[in-house]
């Protein structure tokens, strides 16, 4: 299975110019290797969503095969979640897209979807973009946690919605056992079935981490000077991960009733202000140093920017399979300002929406 391997030497510009003059062909340098995994079946593209009422402002995106022996049994079966957010569809539209393409078995991956409520407008896009995709939808009653958000320093990590991973396995049904949990703006390019097989041994999650981090930024002199919430830490390395990538053995985290551990540093926060960001330092104050690290490839993330301004930020050197741009810049938005960063012409590819002249040509 092909990846992009990005080396530090290769300028960014000049591979901004090859994916933009080969978007759909095969593209290879001495530093850089992109495939289109997949060849997409022809299909008639549709026009109008269920009913033939209303038109779609996602274009149809082909169906992908590729591996000559994806099996059809339970055991087979990669589980996805990811949230539905009106205002994050057109990420979640491209980050399905990149998956699926991907993917050396894309028949074989079911997406869970939570949602606050149902939407028509969102479902039906769902739908007509991906008439062959193997989902399912549940509503994240937000009364769980309402009363448990504290303001943060960016009213997009105050929304309920961000809270939901939170509650996952208590909401997708007991049967599965393991789930990758992804954000909406990210794009995969590499198989999501290795990241399906990473060995979580005895721990409830994995995700790439970050030992050289400032960790005391996560956290207010309020928590820090506390005679007893640092030791929270003791005999485990405080170490930072990026919540947007998770691998999580849902089984063992209801075992551990890790909802009611996350939530109680939650009520602290709420008592005693020790953090800034929102559903990412409670995570990391149960986890921080106790999960299984995989690879940094599986999360470039940072494309976004600071939390504040959101100004440009530049890949970090090493191979890549995962981009995202956590962080306050989401790439359809600066792209649509004619102001994009560098970095958002690798996302443009797997833009969907109609009007954008960036994507895909069909």
């Amino acid at each position: 299975m092909a990846f992009w391997s990005l080396s530090s030497s290769l300028p960014l510009l000049g591979l901004l110019s090859l994916l933009l003059s080969h978007q759909t062909s095969l593209i290879t340098t001495t530093n850089v290797r992109l495939a289109i995994l997949q060849k997409p079946i022809d299909q008639p593209e549709v026009a109008n969503g269920p009913g033939g009422s209303n038109f779609s402002v996602f274009r149809e995106a082909p169906a992908f095969r590729n591996g000559e022996t994806c099996g059809s049994l339970a055991t087979d079966r990669i589980h996805v979640a990811m949230t539905l957010d009106a205002n994050y569809l057109r990420g979640t539209m491209a980050a399905l897209l990149s998956i699926l393409q991907h993917s050396t078995c894309p028949e074989n991956v079911t997406f869970h979807f939570l949602w606050v409520r149902h939407e028509h407008e969102v479902f039906s896009s769902i739908k007509s973009t991906f008439p062959y995709l193997s989902f399912k939808v549940y509503i994240f009653d937000v009364h769980r946690v309402r009363g448990l958000i504290s303001k943060s320093i960016r009213q997009a990590l105050d929304q309920p919605l961000n809270y939901a991973r939170i509650y996952l396995a208590n909401l997708i049904p007991d049967e599965v056992k393991r789930v990758i949990y992804l954000d909406s703006d990210l794009v995969m390019v590499d198989d999501i079935a290795k990241l399906w097989k990473v060995d979580l041994g005895d721990k409830v999650l994995a995700a790439p981490e970050y030992c050289h981090a400032n960790f005391t930024t996560y956290f207010t002199e309020t928590f820090w000077s506390d005679p007893y919430m640092p030791r929270t830490f003791e005999q485990r390395k405080p170490c930072y991960f990026n919540t947007g990538v998770m691998v999580m053995d849902v089984d063992k985290w209801r075992q551990g009733n890790y909802t009611k551990r996350v939530e109680d540093w939650m009520i602290v926060q709420k008592q005693k202000r020790i953090y800034q960001l929102g559903s990412m330092p409670p995570f990391l104050l149960v986890w921080a140093g106790n999960i299984m690290p995989i690879d940094h490839r599986w999360n470039q993330h940072g494309l976004g920017g600071d939390n504040i301004e959101g100004k440009c930020r530049s890949l970090h050197p090493g191979p890549i399979s995962l981009l995202h741009w956590s962080g306050k810049g989401k790439p359809w938005l600066r792209l649509d300002s004619r102001k994009p960063c560098s970095v958002d012409h690798l996302w443009a590819p797997y833009d969907l929406y109609r009007s954008s002249r960036h994507s895909f040509e069909e």
